[in-house]
Order: C-alpha cells, then structure tokens, then sequence
C-alpha cells in the first residue's frame, strides 16, 4: 500500500481550522476560529479541485463540527457545529448561512468542544468546556440526557453504539455512560487531559475496541470494559484528534505539526505540516483519504490513491513549505548545539523508525530538523529551529492598524483568548494597560502582561527579520499564548514590581457578554416548537414578535441607561420577556432568562418593575420557580446573573438592599453545593462581591443604629465563601470568592474577629491558595491575612 501524498489545499479560512469531516468522497466540511463553517465540494479530479461554501457564519470560534449521514428526513445529512457562543448549530448542507438553521440547541453553558453522532443517526452527544456531555435527540431537538460526573471540561465524546457513549475529560478520566445517563464504568490510565476518542474495526490485531489519546503524547488502546491492550508512542506533543480509516489503521494528529498513521501499534507514515498545531484529522469511509485543519489556516486532503494525488508541483510546493517552515525551540527543548552533528550525518546514517526527527547544525549555525521517512529511506527536512517568539518582519492588522505582534492572551481556563497588538516601538506597560483598560481586567495584570510582552519580544528590533514568529509554550498551541499567572521565569527583574491591592473591592461587577441574534432565533424557534405543541395561549403573535425585534435592536444600538423614563421598546419588552419566563415551559425558558438579564444591566426599568400586584423581579423570578429547579442550572445561572446586573444602577442596588434576605435564601444553595457549572458558581461569586461592595461603600454604609444588621449580613456571606473556599479548585471562583470574602472583612472590627475565630477565613484561604496557585490568588490571600491580622 503506497504512502500518503497531497490531493488538495483548500485555502479559505481566516484562523486556525479546528475541525474537519469527510462524510463523502465528494465533499470535505471544516470549521474554523474565524466563526464560519465550510461545505468544499469537490468540482473535478484529476488533480483534485474543490469549491468552497460558507455553510455557517457565526460570531466566535467554532471548534468542533460533525455530520449526520444523508436520510429520508435529511436527503443531504446535516452539518453539526459548535464553539464559544454555546450553541450547536444544525444545517442543511445546501442552504445559505442567512437561511434559518434547522436547529439550534441550547444548553451548554460553556465552548462547545466535541461533537458526534451515533451510527444509527438517532442522536447528537456534545461535550463542553462546562463539564457536561449531552445527548440531542435529532428531529425533536432537545437536550434529552445530560451526563454529569465530569470534574473538568469534556474535550471528547463518542457515540459507540445505540448504547454506550464514551467521554474523555480533562480529569484525565475515560467515562462510559448508558444513553439514559447512567454512570458504567470510569476508565484510569491516562497521566493528562483526554483529548480525543475513536473507535476501531472490531479486528483490530490488539482486541480494543476504541483508542484515546492525551495532552501526554500517547495513543491508548482500550476494550470497553476498561481493560487497556496497547499503547502507541510516536507523537512529540499533545494529541489533538484521532480517525480510523476503512482499512483499520488509525490515523492521528497533534501540537507536534503531523498526523501520523499507524498499523496497528506501529506507525508506517508521518506527514509534517508547515503549521504549529495540527487540530483536526478525519479519514473518508468511502475512498480511504484523509483530511485535516490546522493552525495555518490551510485544509489539506492526501490520498495514497494516485489518480487523487495532487499534480507534482503542488506537492514539491507542501513539501518546500515544510522545509522551509519555522519550529519554535519550545517545541523540542533544550539543545546543546555543540553537540550536534553536521549535515554529513544524513547522508551516513539512517533513521530506525518513521517519523523519527534528527536536529542537525548547519553551517551558517542554523538548527534544522529532518525526520526518517520508511518509505523512501531518508531524511526529510521539517523546518528550521528558531529561538524565542520574535517578529516575523511583516506587520500584522488588527482591527484596521499594523503591529509587529498580535498575542493570544488566555485570561481564563476554559475560555477562548483575548488579543493583545504591540509594536515594538511602544512601552510594554502603555500596551499592557492600554489591554487592561480594553477589556476591562483587574489592573494586578499589568505587571504579568507587561512582563510577557518584554520576554516575548527579547532580541526583537525595529524593521524586518528573516524569522517568522513561533509558538510559545501553549499546551493549546495557538501562536504566543501568554496565561496571566504564569510569568516567565526569565522576565527581567526589573520589572517584577509589588501588585496594586485589590482589597476592598469598589466597583460592581457585570456579566453583560450575549449574542443577541442567537438569543432572538432561539426564541422564536422555540416558539414555533410551543405552538406545534398547542400551548398557543402561551405563544408569542405576530405583534409580540415585532416587539422583541424591536427590543433586540435597542439592546444592539441604543444606549438606554441615561434616559429618565425608558422608551416603550423596553417596557413593552420587558413585559414580553417575564411572560417568557413565568408562563413558558421551564425547558423552554433559557433564552428568556438571558435576555432579562442583560436587561437588568442596561436599564434601571428592571429594578423599577412592579406587576400589578406589586412583585418586584426578585419576586417573579421566585414565583417563577427557576431557583429550586436544580436540574435546568444554566437557568438558574442566568436567573442569578440577572440579581448580580441589577447592581448597575442605583434603583436596582436599593432592590439588592431591601431584599437582601430573600436574594441569599434563593441563592445560597449555589455557593455552598459543588456543582460541575462553574458558570453558575462564577455568577453567585459575582453577586457576593457585588453585596461585599454595597455593604462596604461610603454611600451604603449603615448608619450606627442599622450597623448589627449589615455585620448580619455580611457574616451570612461569609458562611457561604468559606464553605467554598473549602471545595474550590477553580481559579476563577477562587479568586472572586476571596476578593468577596476580604471585601467582607474590611466592613469592620465585628465581620474581621468573625472571620478569624469562627470562619476560620485565614486557614481557608492559605488552603484555597494551595489548590489554586496563581499570583492574584497568592497576592489576595496575601492581603487577606494582613487585614485578619491587624488590630
């Protein structure tokens, strides 16, 4: 059997492609981090040429895509999508992206990071960065089973059989549930994330029935009992994704730049990419051919067949593109050049394995790579080592400007970067704060973000180089990924200087991110649903639909806060969005929940609102019943962001004030019981903070005869945080626990003597940095036991 080689460059994405499938042998689908889904259709062959069609345009990153097979519902199939907007979108292969998706399923609180479907075409399983993977019925469309246990993001899922899915976590555990949820086994022997799944022909020579792979490098084999039978060691970095082609041979790719392909626990071909990050392999059923999506923004097909085999100057051109391409040093580790032989070695020595890579010296002092190929016996150059993150020498445009950088910043786990521009002609503190004040970070980044920009840029002058810029240390592997936190050991002392405090905290936080389109098609698919259901008396008409139209677009164009009275777009809206969430089915209410509460962030009308008999919000969201409804969490995620948004505005913190009681009552449970939603632990911190604020402010500040019921209040919360920061291991909750907690602590000699002796707040805190180590927890805690300590 010959060896793979390139049938197809389908350029035409702008970001990295994180998926790809190959559900025809006339068609290939990828997405991508520029928010669109495309269909390539292959127009004629040889060589292979293929049309491109935008299939899906989105608004953020999509990340994982799949496809149901053609049925006599669906003669095309349907194409599958998901990323950071959190929703799964379902498309007709044929239909435009302005046409109206089949489905969009709601449900996941966070990115959306794996997606699959059954082989019998009845399901959809999802997984997301929020710890859950579900099962979607396909026809009706909603979330029939949710399967918990996760204790991190579900990176993986796979659809077995009619019975069996199958998670891969980043706990580093393989899960097998039944459809129905149920828990079956939990799988142990993974040392790192569990990135991918894929399930083999059941002759595989090793007796396995699905192999896995990690963020460790290595390819697991295992029986669905449990039981490993083979592991496959080639890869020199994270795995991101794995395929099996007709053949049973496995096919992977990875951070490393290949996809290999591997005949039973051997691997008989590599294929190096001029890319960082290989995220996406998939493998034809029908003609055994491979595609894949990775960081330079290129889809590739290769075929052993040589009919499909691209003409020989396109393929010199991939191979020159890899021997010409770039390997960050943090992508091979140390090396002592000193030690390394000269260019003489290639032509004496041979490899003793595919795909292994030998570092040679050159020279002009250059560091090359070359790997072992078995089937024409001889080394291959793969690129050129180069040093740390540098200048390409060309300028890159972000939003309309050129800069010699645009870095990937990752804020928080589980979240998609934010961009940082800088130019080498800028102070990196200006930029750093400049990236602070855009995104509205707490300023005790600055330093950790200045320090980055100064370590990535080390050695880099004004005007052009001949090195393109490299990866940093990513385990994501996006280009310069900088994770404030983690400050390079080799920043210049100079600029580690002390933390601005952080304690008491003086500003209230909201949680206004939305996409409004998404949310308004949301609900009028559910409202078509509502009426085929015959709940037309609970349904939305013409008219109550224009006024939502009308609504949406003064959420999108208008500032509404200013004005003295709000415009009737916004109380007849609001009246519209209650009715959604008091009078629509629970499983229907999300999107109506969402929009409440980014109304409460942008009008005090929110907190003004009285029904006729006097309910405030609080009061319809209790009646309503989404608090004690524990199975819909998303809901009750967004019913606490709503009470967290009210403290935009003066009106909406004297509503937080006066019904203090019965806002901790509906909410307490939502601090104090573990759940895998960290979304919905992040927004009840962020109320507490918002409290800790209130309580604490010049303005708010009890007066002598009403100071014993603010402490009261203040020790509530304090009951909550510490239970916890007992159980946390989030950073993210961790730190808003703590920057509430310590907000608490300055409100007075009562709440602070409190804290130390019955909290026990110093001792929660020193674990809580133990579990979480970064230096904004470390610098809060560190602030926490001076205020516990002082007199």
């Amino acid at each position: 059997m010959g060896e793979f080689r390139l049938s197809a460059s389908l350029e035409g994405h702008h970001d990295d492609v994180r998926g790809v499938v190959y559900p025809s042998s006339k068609a290939v689908v990828s997405a991508s981090r520029d928010a669109t889904v495309r269909l390539w259709r292959l127009l004629s062959s040889p060589p292979p040429a293929f049309e491109a069609q935008v299939s899906s345009q989105g608004s953020s990153f999509v990340n994982a895509v799949t496809y149901l097979p053609a049925n006599s519902n669906f003669p095309e199939g349907l194409i599958i999508s998901g990323g950071k907007d959190t929703v799964i979108e379902v498309r007709q292969p044929g239909k435009s992206p302005d046409d109206d998706a089949e489905a969009l399923l709601l449900g996941h609180s966070n990115n959306v990071c794996a997606l699959d479907v059954d082989p019998s075409g009845q399901f959809i399983i999802s997984g997301g960065w929020d710890g859950q993977a579900r099962l979607w019925r396909v026809g009706k469309w909603e979330c029939e089973t949710v399967f918990e246990e996760h204790q991190g993001s579900v990176w993986a899922v796979l659809s077995y059989d009619d019975n069996n899915i199958i998670t891969g976590c980043a706990d580093q555990l393989i899960r097998v549930f039944s459809t129905s949820g149920k828990l079956l086994r939990t799988i142990k022997g993974n040392t790192d994330v569990v990135r991918a799944l894929c399930q083999l022909p059941t002759n595989h020579p090793s007796g396995a029935q699905f192999a896995s792979a990690s963020n460790d490098g290595i390819i697991r084999l295992w029986t669905l009992e449990g039981d490993q039978a083979g592991e496959l060691h080639g890869h020199e970095s994270f795995i991101y994704s794995l395929a099996c082609l007709p053949s049973g041979e496995l096919v992977s790719s990875g951070e490393d730049r290949t996809v290999k392909i591997w005949k039973g626990t051997e691997c008989i071909q590599t294929i190096t990419h001029p890319a960082i990050s290989v995220w996406g392999v998939a493998a034809c059923s029908e003609n055994g051919d491979i595609v894949s999506g990775a960081s330079d923004r290129i889809v590739r097909v290769f075929s052993r067949s040589k009919e499909r085999q691209a003409d020989p100057e396109a393929i010199k051109a991939f191979e020159d593109s890899v021997g010409s391409s770039s390997i960050p040093q943090q992508q091979v580790g140390d090396i002592n050049k000193e030690k390394l032989p000269g260019p003489e070695f290639l032509q004496q020595k041979s490899g003793t394995k595919e795909g292994q890579v030998q570092m040679i010296r050159e020279g002009s002092g250059n560091i090359t790579a070359h790997q072992w190929s078995m089937a024409t016996q001889q080394w291959v150059s793969v690129g050129t080592v180069v040093d740390a993150a540098g200048s390409s020498g060309r300028k890159q445009d972000y939003q309309g400007k050129d800069y010699d950088y645009v870095f990937d910043v990752d804020i928080e786990d589980g979240k998609p970067p934010l961009k940082l521009p800088y130019n080498l002609s800028q102070n990196p503190y200006e930029a750093a704060k400049a990236f602070i004040d855009d995104n509205e970070l707490p300023a005790t980044y600055l330093d950790q973000v200045a320090n980055f920009i100064t370590t990535n840029t080390q050695g880099a002058s004004l005007g052009p180089s001949q090195q393109p810029q490299p990866a940093g240390s990513d385990p994501w592997g996006t280009e310069s990924r900088y994770r404030p936190g983690e400050v390079p050991s080799s920043a210049p002392s100079s600029l580690q200087t002390s933390r601005p405090k952080v304690l008491p905290q003086t500003t209230y936080l909201a949680i206004k991110q939305a996409n409004l389109k998404t949310v308004q098609k949301k609900i009028q698919e559910l409202n078509q649903q509502i009426i085929s259901e015959g709940m037309k008396d609970v349904s939305l008409n013409p008219s109550d639909l224009n006024t939502l139209q009308i609504l949406i677009s003064h959420l999108e164009e208008q500032p509404i806060a200013g004005k003295a009275k709000p415009p009737p777009a916004i109380t007849n809206g609001l009246e519209l969005v209650i009715r959604l969430i008091t009078l629509w089915p629970p499983a229907q209410r999300l999107p109506g929940l969402d929009l409440l509460r980014l109304l409460a962030a942008a009008t005090p009308a929110v907190a003004s609102y009285r029904s006729p008999q006097g309910n405030t919000i609080i009061d319809v969201l209790e009646r309503s019943g989404v608090f004690t409804d524990r199975e819909r969490s998303n809901n009750i995620m967004l019913a606490i962001r709503t009470l967290a948004n009210l403290f935009e505005f003066a009106e909406g913190r004297a509503l937080a004030n006066a019904e203090f009681e019965k806002s901790h009552s509906l909410t307490r449970d939502s601090v104090i019981t573990p759940t895998t939603n960290r979304n919905l632990t992040i927004a009840s911190t962020t109320l507490s903070i918002n409290y800790a604020v209130l309580f604490t402010s010049t303005s708010a500040k009890p007066s002598s005869s009403s100071s014993s019921q603010a402490a009261d209040r203040a020790l509530s919360l304090l009951d909550d945080l510490t239970s916890l920061l007992s159980t946390s291991t989030d950073s993210e909750v961790t730190y808003r626990a703590l920057v509430a907690a310590g907000t608490l602590v300055s409100l007075g000699e009562e709440v602070q003597q409190a804290a130390k002796t019955i909290f026990l707040l110093g001792e929660k805190a020193t674990v809580a940095q133990g579990k979480v180590r970064e230096p904004r927890i470390k610098s809060v805690v560190a602030e926490i036991q001076t205020l516990l300590s002082s007199d």
